[in-house]
C-alpha cells in the first residue's frame, strides 16, 4: 500500500486532476463561507449544512454536488424556486483551476500544492466577500498574518529552495512589513489628500498576509498587478457609468453638460473593491513563486 503523499493519484501524472476535483468540493465550502463570514449570528460551521438562503430549507446531499447539482435544478432551489446564483459554480470552477495550477506549478510536492491551495482559497473568499460587502474577513487576513509564520517556519520551501527556518521566517516577516507598509503609507497620504479614507484597513492586512507567503520582492510584483488591474477596472467602471449617466440625460430629455455627467461618473467610479485585485497579484505571485525573493534575503543577512 503506498503511503498517502506518495500515492500515484496526489503525485503522478493524473495529480492535476485530483487535485482539480479536490477543488470543485473546497469550491463548494468556499461558497458557504463567502455567503456566512460577513453574515451577523453565522459561521461557517453553524448551522452545518448548507441551507437555502431564501427558505432557510437544509439541501440534500445530492442538492449540494459542486455544478452538477446547480445544471439539474436549473439553477433554482428544489423547495421554493428561487434561483441560484450563477456565483456559486463559478466559485467551484475557479477553484478547481486554482487547485489545478498548483498541482502544475508544484509537480511532486504534495505539501507545497496544499499550502498554496489553502492561500489560493482565502484570496477566493476575500475576493468574493469584498465584491459584496467592500470588506475583507478578518478570518482570512489575520488569520493570513498569523499563519504565514508558522509555514513559513514549518516548510521553509516556501520562501525559496535552500532556505533554512531562520531566513524562510526572516522572508516572511520582511514580506509582511514591506507590503503592509506601502499600503498602508499610500492610504495614509491619500487620506491627507483626499481628507477621506483612501483605502481600507483591510486591504492592508491581506497584502501583509501574502506578503508573509510571497516574500518581499513577490508582494511588490502584486502590488503592481493589483494596481495595474484595479486601475485599468476603474476607469471601465467610470466609462460605463457615464454612458448611463448619458443614457439616462437623453431618455429624459434634460439639459444636463457632459462635464457634469462626466464629473458624477469619476466620483461615483472611483469607489471600487481594491482586494479582489490586490488577490489576483498575490495569487499569480504564490503560483508563479521562484527563488528571486531568496535571493534578495540573502543579499540583506549578508
Amino acid at each position: 500500500m503506498e503511503p498517502p503523499f506518495t500515492h500515484p493519484l496526489i503525485i503522478g501524472p493524473l495529480a492535476p486532476i485530483f487535485w482539480a476535483l479536490m477543488g470543485l468540493l473546497v469550491g463548494s465550502f468556499l461558497n458557504v463561507a463567502i455567503y456566512r463570514l460577513p453574515a451577523e449570528g453565522e459561521s461557517i460551521f453553524k448551522p452545518l449544512r448548507s441551507r437555502c438562503p431564501k427558505c432557510r430549507t437544509s439541501l440534500t446531499w445530492y442538492e449540494n454536488i459542486p455544478v452538477l447539482s446547480w445544471l439539474v435544478l436549473r439553477a433554482r432551489c428544489k423547495t421554493c424556486k428561487c434561483p441560484i446564483h450563477w456565483r456559486y459554480p463559478l466559485v467551484e470552477v475557479l477553484a478547481a483551476f486554482l487547485f489545478w495550477s498548483a498541482a502544475n506549478s508544484f509537480a511532486g510536492n504534495p505539501l507545497m500544492i496544499g499550502i498554496v491551495a489553502l492561500v489560493l482559497s482565502g484570496l477566493v473568499v476575500a475576493t468574493f466577500v469584498d465584491f459584496d460587502c467592500f470588506e475583507i474577513p478578518d478570518e482570512v487576513s489575520i488569520g493570513g498574518c498569523i499563519l504565514a509564520p508558522v509555514l513559513s517556519f514549518l516548510v521553509p520551501r516556501l520562501h525559496g529552495v535552500g532556505l533554512d527556518r531562520f531566513e524562510a521566517v526572516s522572508g516572511c516577516l520582511l514580506g509582511m512589513a514591506v507590503g503592509g507598509g506601502i499600503l498602508y503609507f499610500i492610504g495614509w497620504v491619500g487620506s491627507k489628500v483626499y481628507s477621506v479614507d483612501a483605502m481600507g484597513f483591510g486591504d492592508v492586512k491581506l497584502v501583509a498576509a501574502g506578503g508573509g507567503f510571497i516574500g518581499a520582492v513577490g508582494i511588490l510584483h502584486g502590488l503592481l498587478i493589483a494596481a495595474v488591474l484595479g486601475s485599468i477596472v476603474g476607469i471601465l467602471n467610470m466609462l460605463r457609468l457615464y454612458c448611463e449617466l448619458r443614457t439616462r440625460v437623453a431618455t429624459r430629455h434634460k439639459a444636463d453638460s457632459r462635464l457634469r455627467s462626466l464629473q458624477a461618473a469619476r466620483l461615483a467610479g472611483r469607489y471600487i473593491p481594491f482586494g479582489p485585485y490586490l488577490a489576483v497579484g498575490i495569487g499569480l505571485g504564490i503560483l508563479g513563486w521562484n527563488n528571486d525573493g531568496a535571493l534578495l534575503l540573502q543579499y540583506l543577512l549578508d
